[in-house]
Formats: structure tokens, sequence, C-alpha cells
């Protein structure tokens, strides 16, 4: 019985302390820069996707990027858009014809067994897209 305590309290500080070895090899951090808050785009319409981004200090093999896009001003991402190399900072979309007053992106991250998935949704960025 005492083997079996120690076994639960070993496995218990390994969890408790994973989260401060994910932080100390940085945090995934992403600012939209394209499209802008308040700006209107129209379905149909090919528009460069663009961002900033802060990736953390890991190997990049095995490491993933997709955009999502929220039509209810980020309460929700259902619009699956696109994979990414991670690298990348920018992609080509064409605008569905989905009206909205509350589009918002979401550039995604995570590594298989390295960085679990982050989400970076932008509600600053948060633009409209217009029936052609």
């Amino acid at each position: 019985m005492k083997i079996r305590g120690l076994v639960l309290i070993v496995v218990a500080v390994a969890f408790a302390f994973a989260p401060a070895k994910l932080n100390a090899q940085g945090n995934y951090a992403v600012k939209l820069t394209s499209p802008v808050a308040g700006q209107v785009l129209y379905a149909g319409q090919k528009i460069m996707i663009e961002w900033k981004h802060m990736l953390p200090n890991i190997p990049l093999s095995g490491c993933e990027s997709e955009a999502w896009l929220s039509l209810d001003g980020g309460r929700s991402f259902t619009l699956w858009l696109t994979f990414l190399d991670p690298r990348n900072t920018s992609f080509l979309w064409t605008v569905p014809n989905t009206p909205t007053n509350a589009a918002v992106l979401d550039i995604r991250f995570g590594c298989d067994l390295h960085y679990p998935e982050s989400y970076a949704p932008q509600p600053a960025s948060t633009f409209v897209i217009a029936p052609r």
C-alpha cells in the first residue's frame, strides 16, 4: 500500500511540473496584421491573410499550424480554412460566401509530443464579410 501511494505522489508531482517545462520552451503568440479590425471583405475576394508570431523554442518537425474562422465574434470556430507550415506568416484566402459583421480568425499551432495545440483567436481584429 505504501508503494502505491508513493507512485501516485510521484506521478502527481510529474504532472504538476509539466506545464512549467512547456513554458520554459517559450510560448506561442500571434498578432494578425491583415485583415485589420473593421475591414470589409467581399465573398469571392482573394485576400492575403498575414500575421506576426512567436514560436516556442522547440524542434518544428511534427509541428503544424491551422487557420480557423469564426462567424460569431470568436464564440465558436466552426470553419476550418487550411493547414500551414508553422514557419509561414501568410496565406492567400478566398473569402467564403458567409456574410457576417463579426468574423474572427484563429491561427493555431501544435506539435506532436513537443507542444500542445495552442489557440490564438484574434478578436481585436474582427472584420466583416459582405455578400457580393
